[in-house]
């Protein structure tokens, strides 16, 4: 991994790309820094995981312009975000359940002007996000991946971000520069990681302090100090995995015993333990 991406900057005339972590409920964008790593199966999953633990769930999909959230849970809505954006429902309408109990604000696919950092976009997804967070305990953004303005905006709202990777070496470049670009842009002191599809167990925890090393050497935060990853733990390769992508199923709900499907029920004991329970 070279240190060869920097951050793109902005025209004079560009929409800001951050607007700042919404208060409310406790906002965690899962992100990537390329497509096909498992983001949205993931947080699927989690939500699903999240929800079973007793907590109130919404995930967003916050890829705007190419939504498949709906895919992966074999849902067919008739309301999306982009008719909330539109003026043509009423946001409650466009709020459903999905198959593991939580809640979803789907998002239209191929939708153009909504790839794009608008000023209108960005009033409009803003607002939706303040109107929804005081309704649940956690709201999960399952964003784009790499780092377009429409990707780096809907991070700027989360308070915490969750990177997912695999242990590809073009997955860990991209990470790494998404990584970068969230510290000098939103000056993020902390940003934690999973890795999905790994091979042996502990193969996320080195890849995680490999990815560390190359940051500490090339980038720094406004403080000076590095940015802190923050392992969260490894989701291991397991066909069962391909078997619920393939039905369209949640796997916690298709085969919940599976070394996959455990491996992101403890994940979301970590969240919850690290992110959602009030300290004295």
């Amino acid at each position: 991994m070279s240190d060869a991406l920097s951050p793109q900057p902005m025209t004079p005339n560009a929409a800001p790309v951050q607007a700042g972590p919404v208060a409310g409920a406790r906002i965690i964008a899962i992100t990537s820094g390329k497509g096909g790593v498992g983001k949205t199966f993931v947080s699927a999953n989690l939500a699903a995981a999240l929800t079973r633990r007793g907590q109130r769930v919404l995930v967003l999909d916050a890829d705007l312009g190419l939504a498949n959230l709906d895919v992966v849970l074999n849902l067919h809505p008739k309301i999306t975000l982009h008719d909330v954006f539109t003026g043509k429902a009423r946001l409650e309408d466009a709020i459903i359940k999905a198959p593991g109990g939580f809640s979803v604000l789907l998002a239209g696919s191929g939708m153009v002007e909504y790839s794009r950092l608008t000023p209108e976009v960005r009033t409009q997804f803003l607002s939706v996000i303040q109107a929804l967070t005081p309704q649940y305990d956690v709201v999960l953004l399952d964003t784009g991946a790499g780092i377009s303005d429409v990707v780096l905006f809907s991070v700027s709202l989360a308070s915490e971000v969750l990177i997912v990777a695999t242990p590809e070496p073009t997955s860990l470049t991209d990470a790494y520069a998404a990584i970068k670009v969230l510290t000098m842009q939103q000056q993020r002191q902390h940003v934690r990681m999973v890795i999905n599809q790994a091979a042996r167990p502990g193969d996320g925890r080195a890849i995680t302090s490999q990815l560390q090393q190359v940051l500490d050497r090339f980038v720094s935060t406004q403080s000076g100090r590095p940015v802190r990853l923050i392992h969260m733990g490894d989701i291991p390769a397991d066909p069962s995995v391909r078997d619920a992508v393939m039905r369209r199923q949640l796997l916690l709900v298709n085969t919940p015993g599976c070394p996959a499907a455990l491996a992101i029920s403890q994940l979301a004991n970590k969240i919850e333990t690290a992110l959602l329970t009030p300290t004295a």
